[in-house]
This record gives C-alpha cells, sequence and structure tokens, in this order.
C-alpha cells in the first residue's frame, strides 16, 4: 500500500521548485494532493499533469478568506484533510535595515509569517474532523542566525520557529503534529534568480565550496526529508526543527587533501 493512501495534502507555494517537488513526490506516494497557489496557469497545468488525486485552489495565503475557501474546497473534493505544508514564502531584496522600506518588510512578514499563521489558523479545524494530522512549515537556515542585508525574510522566519513549537503545544492532544524543515541553499528560481526589486540572487552570496556536502541541495534533498516527517514513521516528533543544509550552519569544512 503506498505510504499516503487515503491522505490528503494541501501545499502552498505548491507550484515552486520546492513546492512542486512537494507535490509530486506526495502524489506519486498514493496522496490526493491539493495545489495552493496564486498561479492558476500554472497550477492547473501541474494538477493536469498529475491528473487523478491533484487538485489546484487559487490560494493568496495572505488572506483568511482565501485559506477558508481553499480548505473547504479540499474537503468536497476528498473528504477530509490530514496534512497541510506550509511552503509559500517570498524573499526581499538585499539591503541593510536602514536601507529596507516598510513596505517590503511588511510584505516579506505577511506572506512568510501572516501566511504560516492562517493556515495553521484555517486548517486545525479540517485537521481535527479527520481525527489528527500533520503540519509542516518550512523556514529556513536563515531562522537560525542572523544574515546581513536580509532582516525581513531572516525575521520572518525565526518567527516561524516560535510559531511552529506554540501549535505543536496546543495542537498535540487533537494528534496534529507540527514541525519546522530548515532547507540551506537550494538549486531553484528562489535561490537561483534575483527576487523582485533586485538583480542579485541569494546564490551570489553562497558558494558550496566549504561546505561539508560541497553542493547546492536539491529541491528532492528536502522532499525526502518532508515524506518522513508528515508521515506515520514521525508519529513521535513534534515541535522539532530539521536543520538540513549540506553543513552549511556547521562552518568551512576541511579539503579533501587536509582531511
Amino acid at each position: 500500500m503506498p505510504r499516503f493512501d487515503q491522505h490528503t495534502v494541501l501545499v502552498t507555494g505548491g507550484t515552486g521548485g520546492q513546492g512542486a517537488s512537494h507535490v509530486r513526490a506526495l502524489h506519486a506516494e498514493g496522496a490526493n494532493v491539493v495545489i495552493g497557489d496564486i498561479d492558476s496557469e500554472r497550477g492547473a497545468a501541474l494538477a493536469a499533469e498529475l491528473g487523478e488525486r491533484a487538485h489546484f485552489a487559487d490560494l493568496n495565503v495572505t488572506d483568511e478568506d482565501s485559506w477558508t475557501a481553499a480548505v473547504l474546497e479540499t474537503e468536497r473534493r476528498f473528504g477530509g484533510l490530514t496534512t497541510l505544508v506550509n511552503n509559500a514564502g517570498v524573499q526581499n531584496p538585499p539591503a541593510v535595515i536602514e536601507d529596507t522600506d516598510h513596505a517590503t518588510w511588511s510584505r516579506i512578514l505577511d506572506i512568510n509569517l501572516t501566511g504560516t499563521f492562517l493556515g495553521i489558523k484555517t486548517a486545525t479545524p479540517a485537521l481535527r474532523r479527520a481525527g489528527g494530522g500533520a503540519i509542516l512549515n518550512i523556514a529556513s537556515t536563515m531562522g537560525t542566525g542572523g544574515t546581513a542585508f536580509y532582516a525581513p525574510y531572516v525575521a520572518s522566519k525565526w518567527a516561524v520557529r516560535g510559531l511552529t513549537k506554540t501549535a505543536a503545544l496546543e495542537l498535540g492532544r487533537d494528534h496534529i503534529r507540527v514541525n519546522t524543515v530548515h532547507p540551506g541553499v537550494v538549486a531553484t528560481p528562489f535561490i537561483t534568480e534575483p527576487a523582485v526589486g533586485s538583480d542579485t540572487p541569494i546564490a551570489d552570496f553562497y558558494s558550496p565550496e566549504p561546505f561539508a556536502i560541497p553542493r547546492l541541495g536539491q529541491p528532492a534533498d528536502i522532499t525526502q526529508l518532508l515524506l518522513f516527517l508528515v508521515s506515520s514513521d514521525a508519529s513521535f516528533i513534534t515541535g522539532a526543527e530539521y536543520v538540513i543544509d549540506g553543513g552549511l550552519l556547521l562552518g568551512p569544512a576541511l579539503k579533501h587533501e587536509v582531511a
């Protein structure tokens, strides 16, 4: 039996580099998958590509009514919701704090943090109705320390960590597990292409050469961890944080000839 047979998963930002990887893998393992995104063209195309057990829902994560509609649509179509993956996120153009405008700060926090909050808030009753389930919040290694030029993004991901732990405490007795994944530098357009308002991609600031595993991450790397954390194999794990970064946070590794 497929690992996610009889499961229904809502993935936000489901058309992006990591999101589409998560959607495809969950679907391949038997889940009903709802692709939540504002990009209706790409979302509908992905749902059509996957065919049966896949559905696109127009979802603006900053809007509570949009969340409510997406969750209800998920329940109507598949009979329940068992897993939420809060994957949607945006990056700010690099700038020091004194040069970061208020509108940019608000936009990043609204999508990355408020969007995650609204997802948990709106999906919780549906998860309860299904008898429990899992919520996985995608944060970032930038949520574990300070990173110059990225204050809004760093702040949003630090806040997601605290929100995750609070939700885990509140929902554990409802048989709902809540965990966080902190990806490092992953080879997706989010990293390799400039953020809106910038001409410099994040990849320009990070060379994988000093990493213990000297390469950029791939979406499949993150997906494999996600599949474990939302499955019954992780039934005793909640409020946890998983860094998956090839050793970025460890510091420079010894070169092969020295080791």
